[in-house]
């Protein structure tokens, strides 16, 4: 069992670790690669988020599950150690239940992997928040938008359900 713990943790902080060092979505790479000339620091992407935070838990583990599943061309290893670590056992059950029936990825509900993902705040009561991921689909020309409402639990901060999003 200790040895699952180190595999699972190291995988955690290989998709954090990527996460960290990855380009904004849309940048180019002259970009990313370019360092910002002194006093246009407005222009600089920044990142940041708190440990503290069921929104920036479910940003944190949207971009590195996508990371995940685009650098192992599907679901591998990485893939799920991030879903044991950041969903609970019973999301991971009725996910597995759902892709069987639907043969797509139920984190991303969909067959295909979208290029860029955005987390907002939607709500939160009783114990509970309410994440809104959008994901983006095809080419920058002719984008595909896919709403998801993700529930965390605010005690533990994993993530408790995904659903498509009705409601705009």
């Amino acid at each position: 069992m200790s040895g699952n713990r180190t595999v699972r943790r190291a995988a955690l902080a290989a998709a954090l670790s990527a996460l960290a060092v990855t380009a904004p979505a849309g940048s180019g790479a002259a970009a990313a690669s370019a360092p910002a000339p002194a006093g246009d620091q407005a222009d600089v992407p920044t990142r940041s988020g708190s440990t503290e935070s069921a929104v920036d838990r479910v940003a944190d583990f949207y971009g590195s599950y996508l990371d995940a599943v685009r650098d192992d061309e599907g679901r591998g290893a990485l893939a799920e150690a991030l879903r044991a670590h950041y969903l609970t056992p019973e999301l991971r059950a009725h996910l597995a239940n759902w892709e069987r029936r639907e043969h797509a990825d139920g984190v991303l509900r969909a067959q295909d992997s979208p290029r860029a993902w955005r987390v907002t705040y939607n709500d939160s009561a009783m114990g509970r928040a309410w994440t809104r991921v959008r994901l983006t689909f095809g080419s920058a020309e002719h984008p595909r938008h896919t709403q998801l409402l993700v529930t965390s639990d605010l005690n533990t901060l994993r993530i408790t359900d995904i659903q498509p999003d009705t409601g705009k």
